[in-house]
């Protein structure tokens, strides 16, 4: 086979590589989105509860902040993802996985109140741990921080 011949070869393999790779990385990312739960809702005081904080770089930069370093016991980043796309430290595992904040079609349905709740009281069942030593500010900035991925 000629020179010709065989970059030709090559370069239809490595495409045919990609438009495959890339087919089976949508089907991965289409099976997380939207994520399907069954953890508990909040209390009904809690689910009519909307956001108080204006959205607002202030507020955004503060919740950017404890997500990403100063929560307690861990930062979110290392279960949800730096992005928020659910996909942490490999080294956590969590059974379900952590919440894809970046599904709109899953956040979309979610009420702030029922944010907040998870936020202070984590979910039974779930790896989500209870931040209770966060103040209401704090978590209401975090609702619109994770709220942010998904737009």
């Amino acid at each position: 086979m000629d020179t010709s011949k065989k970059n030709t070869s090559k370069v239809v393999k490595l495409i045919l590589f990609s438009t495959i790779f890339m087919s089976l990385s949508n089907l991965s990312f289409a099976e997380k989105c939207p994520q399907t739960r069954k953890t508990p809702s909040a209390p009904q005081n809690f689910l009519s509860l909307q956001n108080p904080l204006p959205l607002n770089d202030k507020n955004l930069k503060s919740a950017e902040k404890l997500f990403q370093e100063k929560t307690k016991p861990i930062a979110c980043k290392f279960c949800h993802g730096v992005t928020g796309n659910g996909e942490g430290d490999p080294d956590f595992e969590s059974t379900p996985s952590a919440r894809n904040f970046t599904c709109a079609a899953t956040m979309d349905k979610l009420p702030d109140g029922q944010l907040f709740w998870i936020i202070k009281n984590g979910s039974k069942n779930t790896s989500m741990f209870s931040f209770s030593d966060l103040s209401d500010n704090q978590i209401w900035q975090l609702v619109h921080y994770i709220r942010a991925f998904g737009k």
